[in-house]
């Protein structure tokens, strides 16, 4: 039997563990998955022969090698910030390395130790960043072998609540870790290039500057712009490309009725309120609204949102409990986007019988003998339940089917990488068909950039 060992057990590795679970027997694999929580990796395992869970702690030097010297390949999933010290250890050690996180700083400085050990440390190979860059490649290798010049490139994705589940009128639920969702945007201005033109959009007026796009069978779509798209010129080999634009996906509204919080200071994280846990929602909504003796902490908001109450924006805030005077925050020392965070999973966590939806889309523009095209991309692909979400899914099998390549041999580039090969994405793209997660692409007419489709208020 080959070992593989999975590190977290969180949501994320529910499909990726069933699903090389579903391969041990003809792939003669034994699975061990070490958490923090011993009862974690436990549950995860149900009772299967060829699994077992284990308790461990990545920052016990002893215990973290250990594992890692019984394994024939690890896989991370834990928070990228903690993938450095497994990473680490499997070049000591001489094991290849799989995780969905990008590739920072300190991993990007282990590329030559690990092409001198002839070592596969792959990257960026779960959803965003993963599916999107295998689905992107595959696209943009094929215009360049057919002798296309790449024009445009722009990329979207969104994990959101599926439409036989959304039923509140943000049209939004947290499918993934809500703390990124609090923080989106922050900590740098999106950078993109259209039409050959730099952009620069800042956290102020992120939510405010929209794209709209269609998807057949599932309808209308905003789009905002991720923080730094130019970083992609270099992966992708598009350095002289007019148009390289990323952003993440949200029903139409949501952005809009987000940008309330944003202007009113509700999502920032450097600030800490006194005696918050004994805040109440309403006195939470207080804090950043002017005195006054006789207005109501309704009517003040209203008055710094410029707002009227039969506006369907005032009705997301009251959707959301805000003006609460009995539910507190119960949080210790905790910043606005804390408590923010604390109000928002009250309303936008996953009920038992919820499903979560994932979409990406594509539009790639090229000049190919004189002539200009387009083909849109796209893939939508709906949750199976609380436990097996699309997000899990789309995040977990590319990990899985990266894997078990790796130790066939089918992978085999050494060193630090993300799945921009077509020895990586070939294979990969294949097997996620097979398992539903499926592009379906389409040759329109080229538009290029065009300024009437933004919605910039």
């Amino acid at each position: 039997m080959r070992n593989i060992l999975i590190i977290g057990a969180g949501r994320s590795a529910t499909s990726l563990i069933r699903y090389l679970l579903d391969k041990s027997e003809e792939e003669k694999l034994f699975i061990t998955i070490g958490d923090i929580s011993l009862e974690s990796a436990q549950k995860l395992i149900q009772g299967h022969p060829n699994a077992k869970g284990i308790m461990l702690d990545v920052f016990k030097d002893e215990q973290r090698k250990e594992a890692v010297k019984n394994s024939d390949l690890v896989i991370s999933m834990l928070p990228a910030r903690f993938h450095i010290e497994v990473a680490r250890e499997c070049i000591e050690l001489g094991k290849p390395m799989v995780t969905a996180s990008y590739v920072s700083d300190e991993m990007q400085a282990l590329d030559e130790q690990a092409k001198a050990k002839g070592l596969v440390m792959m990257n960026e190979i779960g959803l965003d960043p993963g599916v999107d860059h295998m689905s992107a490649m595959q696209i943009i290798d094929r215009i360049r072998e057919k002798g296309g010049k790449m024009l445009l490139f722009e990329s979207f994705c969104g994990g959101l609540i599926a439409p036989e589940s959304d039923d509140n009128l943000w049209n939004y639920k947290f499918t993934w870790n809500p703390r990124n969702v609090v923080l989106a945007g922050q900590g740098g201005a999106a950078e993109f290039i259209q039409e050959g033109k730099f952009k620069y959009i800042p956290y102020h007026r992120l939510f405010r500057r929209t794209e709209f796009i269609n998807i057949e069978g599932y309808g209308k779509f905003e789009v905002l712009a991720n923080r730094n798209s130019l970083q992609y010129q270099s992966v992708y080999g598009l350095d002289n490309i007019l148009t390289l634009y990323r952003g993440t996906i949200r029903r139409v509204g949501f952005s809009k009725a987000w940008n309330m919080f944003v202007q009113l200071g509700m999502t920032d994280d450097t600030y800490t309120i006194p005696d918050s846990e004994n805040l109440t929602y309403r006195e939470f909504v207080n804090l950043f609204l002017a005195y006054s003796p006789s207005d109501s902490v309704e009517l003040k908001l209203r008055y710094a949102l410029k707002i009227d109450q039969d506006d369907l924006m005032w009705e997301k805030l009251e959707e959301l409990d805000l003006f609460n005077k009995e539910k507190t925050i119960g949080i210790k020392d905790a910043t606005p986007a804390m408590a923010l965070q604390k109000i928002l999973e009250e309303k936008w966590t996953l009920a038992p019988e919820d499903k979560d939806m994932i979409v990406m889309y594509h539009k790639f523009g090229y000049e190919l003998d004189g002539k200009k095209h387009q083909i849109d991309s796209h893939m939508a692909l709906i949750g199976e339940d609380q436990t097996h979400t699309a997000m899990a899914k789309t995040v977990g099998l590319p990990v899985g089917i990266a894997a078990i390549k790796i130790l066939n041999g089918k992978i085999t580039t050494p060193g630090v990488q993300r799945p921009i090969a077509k020895e990586v994405y070939e294979p990969i793209l294949k097997e996620l068909e097979e398992n539903g997660v499926i592009f379906r692409e389409e040759e329109v007419e080229y538009l290029g950039y065009n300024p009437e489709n933004l919605n910039i208020g």
